[in-house]
């Protein structure tokens, strides 16, 4: 890597790879180093955030979103990516709050997002399902390391 201990290259390279969801451990390293480097950046903590929640670790990414959103507050990314996470968590009523709010700030999200946010409002997150997947590759890993603690 060009720039190990920069945290925007850090957090850059690890949220592409989370989007294509590839590399996603490593993404999720690369990600908290760019975290405590830079501890005030919102949409780090979003990042890190993100990927707690691609790895279905709901509480923790709930908490690291709440960061963000503390740290960044008109970002329309970050209170949808924590309405999300409220959603998962069986904070319903929260979820939609975010995603209102996210809605009404409307600065930096992407149509597709945007499009995905309007079906949220109207129906939930459970009838949409997750926007990323991980890879078969990172499915893969993940079903043989679970496998591997019940022995």
């Amino acid at each position: 890597m060009l720039a190990p201990n920069q945290p925007l290259a850090l957090n850059y390279l690890g949220y592409s790879w989370l989007e294509r969801g590839k590399n996603v451990k490593k993404a999720t390293e690369m990600i908290e180093k760019a975290a405590l480097l830079s501890p005030r950046e919102g949409f780090i903590f979003d990042s890190l955030g993100w990927a707690y929640y691609i790895t279905k670790n709901y509480d923790k990414a709930v908490v690291t979103l709440e960061r963000a959103v503390e740290l960044d507050p008109g970002s329309a990314v970050i209170n949808d990516h924590l309405g999300d996470a409220y959603w998962r968590v069986g904070r319903e009523r929260e979820a939609f709050y975010q995603w209102q709010r996210a809605a009404a700030l409307d600065n930096d999200m992407p149509e597709a997002d945007k499009e995905r946010l309007e079906i949220k409002l109207k129906e939930g997150l459970d009838k949409l399902g997750d926007k990323i997947k991980l890879s078969d590759s990172e499915t893969a890993k993940k079903k043989t390391k679970t496998s591997s603690k019940k022995k």
